[in-house]
């Protein structure tokens, strides 16, 4: 069996693809998250865990074009975020922000590698400073959780920036993909 090496213009138009539809998706969810952020209600709630699993969903998918083990880490973490939100659910908003708040320090810290390692490619530069962010945000989260009053409106704004730099990633990827 021979296997081939993936190309950087094929790896950058899987990215493309996969980024645009990862905004996609952060748009739809971070609406419907602001909509039912008051409680952690069945709504809320499925929405808290769906989140992590369909960063597994799409690590998973990059991880199988581009053949970055480091992605094999955010997959773990993915997971064990949805665990812990849906465990975290039944104890309240303070104990989601904790939680997602953990997730987003962890998975940014490798949202920062693996942009770092993939510079090559172009476009990812928003994909570090989105790792950044992502850490400064999660220390944020943490820190809502100590005070009253606690939402979960903030997790929609976070998860529509970071969607909004899977956008700006996918247009830049165009240029390495040749306009796919």
């Amino acid at each position: 069996m021979t296997t081939v090496a993936p190309t950087a213009a094929g790896i950058a138009a899987v990215l493309r693809r996969l980024y645009l539809v990862r905004f996609g998706f952060a748009l739809v969810w971070a609406v419907l998250l602001f909509a039912s952020a008051s409680t952690l209600g069945p709504l809320s709630v499925s929405l808290l865990v769906l989140y992590p699993l369909f960063d597994v969903a799409a690590a998973v998918l990059d991880a199988r074009s581009s053949r970055a083990a480091s992605l094999y880490v955010n997959i773990a973490i993915s997971s064990l975020a949805a665990i812990g939100l849906a465990v975290a659910s039944s104890d309240g908003i303070p104990a989601v922000l904790r939680v997602w708040g953990v997730w987003a320090i962890v998975s940014g810290l490798v949202q920062l590698v693996v942009g770092a390692s993939r510079r090559r490619l172009g476009g990812q530069w928003a994909m570090i400073i989105s790792g950044a962010i992502s850490t400064v945000a999660g220390t944020s989260f943490v820190l809502q959780a100590a005070q009253d009053g606690a939402s979960l409106r903030s997790l929609a704004g976070y998860a529509l920036l970071g969607g909004i730099f899977f956008l700006v990633s996918a247009l830049r990827l165009g240029r390495t993909a040749g306009g796919r």
